[in-house]
Order: C-alpha cells, then sequence, then structure tokens
C-alpha cells in the first residue's frame, strides 16, 4: 500500500499545485481590474493513519478572497462625499464669473456708470447728450442683470438635466445589480466568481458616487442596497427605481412607490445637484431679483418727484421689470427719450436737483443698511465663498479617497512581489513533486520487472 498511496499522493500534490498556480495567474492577470480582489487557494492536509488507511497527502481547500466589505464601505462612504464637492465645486466655478467684481461690464461697473451718468449730468441738466448718456448707461445696467441672472439660469437648467442623468444612471447600476444578485443567488459558481464579485463592488463604487447607500451583504452572497440607509434600491434581484420630479421648481425624489425620498439623499452628486436646484441657486437668483428691483424702484421713485426737461412731471419710468418672472432677468429701459428724464427737482425746474438726488442713491444704504455695491459685493463675496468651500472640500475628500482606497489595496489587492514569490514556491513544489512522480513510477517500473511472469 506504501507505494501506490505514495503514487496517489504525489498526483494529487501536482492537481493541488496546478489550481494554486492557476490562482497565481488569474491574480496577475486580473491585477488592474477595477474591483477584484486577490484570491487565494488553500491547502488542507489529509490524516496520516495507516491503520485505518489514511495515507496522509494535501488536497485543495476553498478559494478564498481577501475582500473586506469594511473597506469597501469606508471607499464608497468617502466617494459619496466626494461626488458631493466635485459636482457642487464644478457647478459653482460656472457661477462665480458672472459675480464678477471687477468685470468692465459687469453688474458692479454698471451701476457706478449709472449713477456716475446723472452726476455727470447734474452739472449740465439741460445737456441732451448728458440725458441720453442716462438712458445708455441704465441700458446697459439691465443687460448686466439680464446676463448674470440668464447666466445662472443656463446653469439651473444644467442642474435639472444632470439631475435627471443622475438618476437614469442609478436606475441603470441597481439594475445591473439586480441582476447581478440573481445570478449569484442561481449558481454557487457565479457567486464564488471572482469576475462576478469585481462587477458588484464596481458598480457598488459607481453608484456611491451619485448617492449615500448602504449595501449588506446577505448569506446567500447577495447584495441589499439602500439609500440613505433606509430606501430599497436592490433587494435579491429585485430593483426599486427612483424618478426625480419638481414641484414648484423644487427637485423631490420618489422612490418606486412615488413616495419623496429627497431628504434620504445628503451626499453624492445627486445631494449637490438637489441642495443647488433647491437652495444655493435660488438664493442667488432671489438677492440679485432683490438688488434689480430697488434700483430700478429706488430710481424710479426718486425721478418721479422731479420733473423733466419741459417742467412737466414724468409720465414714463427710466426701468420697467416682470417681479412674477424675475426683475433681474427682465430689468429694460422704457421708451423714455433724453428730454423726459426728470434732472431737476420740482421746486426748480431747469435745475439739477433731481439729478443730484440720483446719483447720492449710489452711496445711499437702501438695502438692508447696505448701498447697492456694497449689497452686490456681498452676494459676489457669498458666491465666491461657496465656491472655494466645494474646491476646498473637493481637495480634501479627494485625499480621503485616496487613503481608503490605498487600505483597500493594501488588504484586497494583488502584489505582483507576492505573488511572485508563491509562484516561485509552488513551481518549487510542483516540480519535487514531479521529480517524486517520476521516482515512484521508476520504481513501480522495476517492481514489476522483478516480478517473474507467471508460467
Amino acid at each position: 500500500m506504501g507505494l501506490f498511496t505514495t503514487l496517489l499522493n504525489t498526483a494529487g500534490s501536482i492537481q493541488v499545485f496546478t489550481r494554486a498556480l492557476n490562482t497565481i495567474q488569474n491574480n496577475v492577470t486580473n491585477a488592474n481590474t477595477p474591483g477584484f480582489a486577490k484570491q487565494t487557494q488553500t491547502l488542507q492536509a489529509m490524516p496520516f493513519d495507516t491503520a485505518n488507511a489514511s495515507g496522509g497527502g494535501v488536497q485543495p481547500g476553498p478559494i478564498l478572497s481577501s475582500r473586506s466589505e469594511y473597506d469597501e464601505q469606508a471607499v464608497r462612504t468617502q466617494q459619496s462625499l466626494l461626488g458631493e464637492s466635485h459636482q457642487k465645486a464644478s457647478d459653482l466655478a460656472t457661477i462665480e464669473p458672472l459675480f464678477s467684481l471687477t468685470s468692465t461690464t459687469g453688474i458692479s461697473t454698471s451701476l457706478s456708470n449709472l449713477f456716475n451718468s446723472f452726476s455727470q449730468l447734474s452739472v449740465n441738466p439741460s445737456d441732451e447728450s448728458s440725458r441720453q448718456a442716462v438712458i445708455n448707461q441704465a441700458g446697459a445696467l439691465a443687460q448686466s442683470f439680464n446676463e448674470t441672472a440668464n447666466g445662472i439660469g443656463t446653469v439651473a437648467s444644467n442642474v435639472q438635466q444632470q439631475t435627471t442623468q443622475a438618476i437614469t444612471n442609478i436606475n441603470q447600476l441597481t439594475s445591473d445589480l439586480a441582476g447581478l444578485n440573481k445570478a449569484i443567488d442561481a449558481s454557487s459558481t457565479v457567486a464564488s466568481d471572482p469576475s462576478v464579485d469585481a462587477r458588484v463592488h464596481t458598480d457598488l463604487e459607481q453608484l456611491s458616487q451619485y448617492a449615500d447607500i448602504t449595501a449588506l451583504k446577505q448569506s446567500d452572497g447577495t447584495f441589499s442596497i439602500y439609500l440613505g440607509g433606509q430606501t430599497p434600491l436592490v433587494l435579491g434581484d429585485t430593483q426599486f427605481q427612483l424618478q426625480a420630479t419638481s414641484v414648484t421648481s423644487q427637485t423631490q425624489i420618489l422612490d418606486s412607490q412615488g413616495n419623496d425620498v429627497t431628504e434620504k439623499v445628503q451626499n453624492g452628486q445627486l445631494g449637490a445637484l438637489i441642495d443647488e436646484n433647491n437652495n444655493v441657486i435660488p438664493s442667488y437668483i432671489s438677492d440679485l431679483n432683490t438688488l434689480a428691483q430697488s434700483v430700478a424702484d429706488q430710481v424710479n421713485n426718486t425721478l418721479a418727484g422731479g420733473v423733466d426737461n419741459n417742467g412737466n412731471v414724468p409720465s414714463v419710468n427710466l426701468f420697467s421689470y416682470n417681479a412674477t418672472t424675475g426683475a433681474a432677468a427682465t430689468l429694460a429701459v422704457t421708451s423714455i427719450t433724453p428730454d423726459q428724464i426728470a434732472a431737476a427737482s420740482a421746486a426748480a425746474p431747469g435745475g439739477n436737483g433731481n439729478a443730484l438726488a440720483v446719483a447720492a442713491l449710489a452711496n445711499a444704504p437702501v438695502l438692508n443698511g447696505a448701498s447697492f455695491t456694497e449689497f452686490y459685493g456681498n452676494l459676489g463675496a457669498r458666491v465666491g465663498q461657496d465656491m472655494s468651500t466645494a474646491q476646498a472640500d473637493q481637495t480634501t475628500q479627494q485625499d480621503l479617497v485616496t487613503q481608503a482606497q490605498n487600505q483597500r489595496q493594501q488588504d484586497e489587492g494583488v502584489s505582483i512581489d507576492e505573488e511572485a514569490a508563491q509562484l516561485i514556491q509552488f513551481q518549487s513544489a510542483y516540480q519535487a513533486a514531479g521529480q517524486m512522480l517520476a521516482v515512484v513510477n521508476s520504481l513501480t517500473q522495476t517492481l514489476m520487472n522483478i516480478i517473474p511472469p507467471q508460467g
């Protein structure tokens, strides 16, 4: 039995070492495959008990994955926060130039030019070119407000489109994950396939960039996925789709039953898009409209208290706007003519009293204790600070993602050096087993030659 047992054990060892070598080869091949976790072929020693005909040897154990769900969730958490900060930094970088305080054509410069034109008119209130200059500068200011409002509107429209696309991408990923769950549940071979496992975790990481998700691995190898830790997105092979809708210009996210789950989305690109559409952008537009309407009302009211070049009370305002649509987007100069500009006060027709009164509005604390320019400067500074904060958050989160990924790579990733060392060990073992097999084969042949043939 000894020689035969040795032969069997040696042949079995060669098969085991072959499987180990195949596992190493698979690790090396997939070292750069997204989501792949290192696999290890375990070995199990067989009992050696001659009394019970147990001849020892080695047999293959289960192939173990180095996957750490703790590391995976840590990466997903940081990816979600990075997705949020990246989205905000990108969108705010588009808005911030609209509020430039140094632009020669921006609102700040146009405001100064308008009030300077009234100051210039006060020098010669009867000069038609000075009166026309007031109208021209009023038109330039209206255009600046229009361009800024339209620019914000373009960003808002892009945010809405990106929200729709983000929901589409989320639904596509959860559909794929539900399909993978079905395949895993149906086949133990699929469940243990490292390529399937890699695909699952790649989908989960991509999903985390759009929203904060929780992924719980079940005993059957499938994953249950929740939005914000509560709203189910995938349970077994069932997908629960999300949809985006707008109610009074506010973005709402609905679950598969039509329930509002917007508050469950706190992070990720979708979280940033919701906050931008529902809070950030409306606050900018609101302040811009407040400024535009206040400038128009203050100038119109002051001019209405004077008399025009003909000594008449003005019958036409300088500015018009639609408060319902938005003062900034609709601010315009009326059909007023130069002689209708009320540069004089009612008490002194032909004078410059009213022109001086309008010019004085430039520094008057007419908006919450601030002048028009100060109010606009505060708004521009807030936009700039929001962008700066988002960019700083993006840099910090990128570092945290890198740290989490490095830790995951250390725990799960394939080290070419380690695989090379193991490859040498198993190749040596394989060669030794092969030599042993050759020796045993030679001994067996020798014994067969010694045994005399039956006569």
